[in-house]
């Protein structure tokens, strides 16, 4: 891999698509050897062509291969004899295709080299900016640097856009990986988690290969300090499943992968524009401790905007205290009101050393991060002013050490080039835009989060779904969640005839349900009645349930509860066990929010993801009631989890929906259940 990244030769391969790399060389500064193969091309004193790989002088350290498809396999075969580095593949027509004609292509491509590492097929190609090589039929656009950011795109248009940047994210390496039919994106991950001229890794993924390994190259990029963050796209894609549960309708594939990358530690940004901005904050200094920042600036209207725009994000904006209070008085006057976000006003604009108190006292009080908003005029009307206040902020940031710093602009165009060469080299990161800013500050502090927050991400997958599915019913699922440590209302299950007196025994009130395993939402179609006083009314109630089952089950009905809460787990294709908790009862159609957890499953891992949960006020105390009793919640969903890990190979869906909450200290009641075994 070492020659293949970073060559000493290069053979190019094929017509006018070689000429466009060869030229992408000379503009980047490559001073290997370049030998040309094309047999149909006469050579020049200038440029000398090879008839084939065979007759290329020695075996050469990196190949590109543009010729069509069924060539293609000859061209790998030859640089297989040859011993060579490795190759980009940029001929298309195999796998991507999706026919069988394509993947046979494919594998002959894999069947020719069998030990040659290779980007593609149907890739654009790589660009080296630390050593001065690229293997791009297009122009390279970028300058030669020490440390930097390593782009991994299984989009080459995409790949190129990103170095097409004007917002100077210090790109060292740029891979477009095509098919991954050899080398994926967790491969250059895993490898590069050694160069420590690679400072963080941004992607851009469709799919991932091999979702095992991928978790483990993010672990290692975590534990080398080397963050990740990526835009991936199919967002809106629903996982393809039949949902016979609230469970399974509430998580898709999508938010299984927002639940690893949150855990993982990945920022998971929504635009290219945000992941340029998280990634110079990241190669500035890595992850944030937290999201406790300051945003300060000269205008009113900037600030106005920046508390409003932070809604979208988590950033908290502390208050400062009162020592930090007076002492920013005593630096700017009565007439600046103190507050976070911040607005100086212009009074000390001009009186540089009153500017660096404000700051020095600014970042030093104790904050994730502290931002400076300032848009600068173009380089072409008078700057000076606006430069001299930012070297000011640059310097006191250096002196500092105690806060992580940067400069933000409201428009991504209005901080010059040569002001983010000055903040980068400073460890300032220059962020452009208001929104793609915030949201950076956002992910690089939740990162960080998770980074010292615990455990990495432990998958818990199976090798195959399970087969025969059957529906337990709701008295035998509560019995074997009950095993586990889920508590579960006192109940008994018998013929109809039998109904009176079993809600006599449990004690009134009670809940009857008609208990056919087939009827998977019994309150859709009248199989649920609720507060049952008496006998007489569960003779009635018996009554009515007699068309829907032959049996009913009947439970002592729970009245003092403050909220309902939904407990569920799948075992996705992907990720394997996932647990799914959301509003429960009638709120889950109402509020359709869910938040996934993937193992290991802890109390502080769970207690976490109910944080995130709109019905998490409910829990605290809502308008007066009384807070819920969250630790019996907590462990009641870990006994969830118990049951779910020691059934992973025959569990295809479990829906616990509600788990009623009651009052601190008096525990919760899990008081339906729904269990798909195999």
């Amino acid at each position: 891999m070492r020659r293949l990244l970073r060559p000493q030769s290069m053979a190019l391969i094929g017509g006018g698509w070689t000429d466009a790399v060869a030229a992408g060389n000379q503009v980047i500064g490559y001073r290997g050897q370049i030998w040309r193969v094309n047999p149909r091309r006469e050579s020049t004193a200038k440029c000398r062509y090879y008839r084939s790989v065979d007759e290329l002088p020695d075996s050469p350290d990196q190949a590109f291969i543009a010729v069509p498809a069924r060539d293609a396999i000859d061209v790998a075969a030859a640089l297989e004899r040859r011993k060579a580095g490795g190759f980009v593949c940029f001929a298309s027509g195999f796998s991507e295709l999706g026919t069988p004609a394509g993947q046979a292509l494919t594998d002959a491509l894999v069947n020719a080299a069998p030990s040659v590492p290779f980007f593609g097929p149907n890739c654009y190609g790589i660009a080296n900016f630390f050593d001065r090589c690229a293997l791009l039929p297009d122009q390279v656009v970028g300058a030669p640097l020490e440390r930097g950011v390593a782009l991994i795109c299984q989009s080459g248009t995409i790949g190129l856009t990103l170095t097409f940047n004007g917002r100077s994210v210090p790109i060292g390496y740029l891979f477009t990986v095509g098919n991954q039919t050899r080398l994926a994106v967790e491969d250059l991950i895993e490898m590069l988690c050694a160069d420590e001229r690679v400072s963080a890794f941004g992607l851009y993924v469709e799919g991932i290969k091999d979702l095992g390994r991928f978790a483990r190259a993010a672990e290692r990029a975590r534990a080398a300090g080397k963050p990740i963050a990526l835009v991936k796209a199919g967002r809106t894609e629903a996982a393809a499943r039949t949902a016979q549960s609230h469970t399974g309708a509430l998580t898709g594939a999508d938010a299984v992968f927002d639940a690893f990358c949150r855990q993982a530690g990945i920022a998971r940004c929504e635009t290219l524009a945000s992941l340029c901005e998280t990634l110079k904050l990241l190669h500035a200094g890595g992850p944030l401790p937290g999201r406790r920042v300051l945003v300060m600036g000269f205008s009113g209207g900037d600030i106005a905007m920046t508390a409003d725009v932070a809604r979208h994000v988590d950033l908290q904006f502390p208050a400062f205290d009162a020592g930090q209070t007076t002492r920013l008085r005593e630096i700017l006057g009565e007439r600046v009101t103190i507050g976070n976000p911040f607005d100086v006003h212009t009074y000390a604009w001009f009186d540089l050393p009153r500017l660096r108190s404000l700051f020095d006292t600014t970042l030093a009080c104790g904050l994730d991060a502290v931002a400076l908003m300032l848009d600068c005029p173009p380089e072409t009307a008078e700057t000076t002013a606006f430069t001299n206040v930012i070297s000011e902020f640059v310097a006191a940031s250096q002196a500092s050490g105690a806060s992580r710093s940067a400069l933000l602009a409201s428009l991504p165009e209005t901080i010059p080039p040569a002001v983010r060469a000055q903040c980068l080299a400073s460890g300032v990161a220059p962020l452009q835009g208001q929104r793609e800013a915030l949201e950076a500050l956002d992910l690089a502090g939740a990162m960080g989060e998770a980074w010292s927050g615990g455990s990495a991400v432990r998958l818990r997958r199976v090798a195959a779904a399970p087969a025969a599915l059957r529906m337990l019913s709701e008295f035998e699922a509560k019995a074997a969640l009950q095993a586990c440590g889920v508590p579960v209302p006192r109940s008994r299950q018998v013929p109809i005839a039998g109904a009176v007196a079993a809600a006599e025994a449990i004690g009134f009130p009670v809940v009857m349900k008609a208990a056919d395993p087939a009827l998977a939402h019994k309150s859709d179609v009248g199989g649920v009645i609720l507060s049952i006083r008496n006998s007489a009314e569960a003779a009635a109630a018996a009554a009515r349930l007699r068309s829907l089952a032959g049996t009913v089950l009947i439970e002592e009905m729970i009245v003092d509860g403050v909220a309902e809460i939904l407990v569920g787990a799948i075992v996705d294709a992907q990720f394997g066990l996932t647990l799914v908790l959301g509003a429960g009862g009638v709120l889950t159609e109402l509020l359709h929010e869910s938040v996934s957890l993937l193992p290991p499953f802890t109390i502080a891992a769970v207690r976490v993801a109910l944080t995130r949960l709109r019905v998490w006020r409910m829990l605290e105390g809502f308008r007066g009631k009384p807070a819920g009793d969250i630790a019996a919640l907590v462990d009641a969903i870990l006994a969830v989890s118990r049951y779910a890990e020691a059934n992973l190979g025959r569990l295809a869906e479990l829906d616990v929906n509600p788990v009623i909450v009651r009052p601190a200290g008096r525990g919760v009641v899990a008081v339906d259940a729904l269990i798909r075994i195999g």
